[in-house]
């Protein structure tokens, strides 16, 4: 007999219509709305656009680093300083770095690839930047509920895109409702934008539901761990970029860090790691805060306040890992598709422009009467388009540091930098990707053991009290959103050959293990602390970690982050 679910108990459910559904109130879902409610406006038309974001509102989830690139939101907004875009302070000087595990050798300015030249570009705080486009957003009409998961795929029919369902609300560790339950709702359209970021939930379903990656190389990702310090105003240098490569990475690992002045006496830090690593007992967290202890590093941020704290996966396989980007009913934008620029260490501006061509697409089809069929106008003006450009200049970076950091910075050296003085635009060669992130792990005996220091609790910490500073939090009675396809395999075969590696990828403190009674091992999940940066859904070597949509509103706070 089957088994009551919670729509034969309670549904069924309600449904709202509109024309376009946008899940996700990032920069790339919030340019997807604006830019259709423009469109309509301009045509004096009427398109109803939702958008619904998991976090406590626009800009809660938002991570990056970041130093933007105007290009799209002049687009989107020509007028973005009258209208008071919070992007306060412009570069004002680079210094990419090559580190020993003491020194500092300084790439002359004349020799830095373009793709790290960041003249008039923008030092801004991303959460802010998408709170303001949150703003604008309402102004002109679009309807955005925060606090609410995206939590299932609605389908037609034929095969496309209905539209979306809210995640239920109410539900107890033990599966069951409690006395506050409330059933999610959903929420139709002609046309549903997934604008969910790195990884996103929904995305990974419907990349596999429609076979979008295949002929593609396999996407690639790293973790992106950032700390936002207030500063002696004595070392404050408004403007200034920092990137660094080398210590504390091996020469194989594929890795490097970034260091910006925002304005007020604030510095932006982090360390991002490539996923597809071999070294199990490696910790990006660790990585991280050994990072800091460099004497080019230390310089900025000693005797210093940390204030914030946070982890976000990155899509990192650019072009010839971007997956089609449309399917029946709908489209992928942003990072839920991997348009992020790894060699420019940007994608902010690559969300704003694809949101735009998503958006275009969209009107042009409803304005024509059609709906929940192949918006390929989408992929086509990608095609035509700057974005499309740049990523397929920069379409070998990450494989050419999978060759190590030397073959890396030589080869990016060559394409970014004397390619172009050569009147040659694009590499003339094409360099593929076979392998995925989780595979990479070598077992624990084949792999050298890495011992980081302590933290010293003032310029380098501990994770639970770095969770403790992202203002990290969740309804306690409710299901775990980390679940496991088999609960012996984190034992049995992580434990056992890896060495246990998801008590040291998970930047969080999610996950420990810990001995039973009886003395045996188990592992523990503690899904309180998640900050939502699915790294675990990424690099776990058997896969069988899946992350899931938690009660909306729950996660990370971030500000000035």
């Amino acid at each position: 007999m089957k088994p009551t679910s919670l729509l034969d108990q309670y549904g069924p459910r309600e449904a709202m219509e509109y024309d376009v559904v946008v899940v996700g109130a990032g920069p790339g879902g919030l340019a997807t709305a604006i830019h259709l409610k423009q469109l309509a406006a301009e045509k004096g038309e009427d398109v109803s656009v939702v958008l619904l974001e998991k976090g406590s509102a626009p800009g809660a989830h938002i991570l990056s680093g970041a130093v933007m690139d105007p290009i799209a939101l002049n687009e989107l907004f020509p007028n973005w300083k009258e209208l008071g875009a919070p992007l306060n302070q412009p570069v004002t000087g680079d210094d990419v770095l090559f580190l020993s595990e003491t020194g500092a050798r300084r790439t002359p300015n004349f020799l830095v690839p373009d793709c790290f030249h960041n003249e008039g570009n923008y030092v801004i705080s991303l959460g802010a930047l998408t709170q303001w486009l949150g703003e604008q957003a309402e102004g002109l009409g679009v309807e955005i509920f925060p606090g609410f998961t995206a939590a299932e795929v609605l389908y037609n029919d034929n095969g496309s895109v209905k539209g979306v369902a809210t995640g239920n609300l109410g539900i107890g560790k033990d599966g069951q409702p409690t006395e506050n339950f409330q059933l999610g709702m959903e929420l139709h359209a002609k046309y549903t934008i997934f604008a969910e970021g790195a990884r996103g939930h929904l995305g990974k379903q419907l990349i596999a539901k429609y076979k979008l990656d295949d002929g593609r190389d396999p996407q690639s990702h790293a973790i992106g761990i950032k700390e936002l310090w207030e500063i002696d105003p004595a070392r404050a240098q408004p403007g200034r970029v920092v990137h660094t490569v080398g210590w504390p990475m091996d020469s194989q690992t594929y890795g490097g860090g970034f260091l910006y002045h925002l304005e007020g006496g604030k510095v932006t830090l982090g360390f991002v790691t490539g996923l597809d690593y071999k070294n199990p007992w490696l910790s990006p967290f660790e990585e991280m805060q050994r990072w800091k202890t460099h004497p080019a590093i230390r310089a900025h941020i000693e005797g210093g306040k940390r204030i914030g704290y946070g982890a976000r996966a990155i899509t990192a396989g650019g072009l010839l890992s971007l997956p089609k980007t449309v399917f029946p009913g709908g489209a992928l934008i942003g990072c839920d598709a991997g348009y992020l620029n790894a060699a420019r260490i940007k994608g902010s501006h690559a969300a704003i422009k694809s949101g735009m061509l998503a958006a275009e697409a969209a009107f042009e089809a409803l304005a024509a009467g059609r709906s929940s069929d192949e918006l390929s106008a989408y992929p086509a003006a990608f095609e035509n388009s700057w974005l499309h450009t740049e990523l397929d200049q920069s379409r070998n970076f990450k494989q050419w540091f999978k060759k190590g950091s030397l073959v890396g910075a030589l080869m990016t050296g060559i394409e970014q930098w004397l390619l172009p003085r050569l009147g040659i635009k694009r590499p003339p060669w094409t360099i593929h990707r076979t392998q995925v992130d989780h595979a990479c792990l070598r077992p624990a005996a084949e792999m050298p053991q890495i011992s980081y220091p302590k933290p010293d609790g003032k310029l380098t910490f501990d994770r639970l009290s770095s969770v403790f500073v992202s203002n990290t939090n969740h309804e306690e009675n409710q299901p775990a959103h980390l679940t496991l396809k088999d609960a012996d395999v984190p034992v049995q075969i992580n434990l056992a050959k890896y060495a246990g590696p998801e008590s040291r990828y998970c930047p969080a403190g999610v996950y420990e293990f810990v001995k039973n009674d009886d003395g045996s091992d188990r592992l523990q999940i503690n899904a309180q602390n998640c900050v939502h940066c699915k790294t675990c859904d990424i690099k776990d070597p058997t896969q069988n970690i899946v992350w899931v949509t938690p009660e909306g509103g729950g996660g990370p706070n971030y500000a000035g982050m």
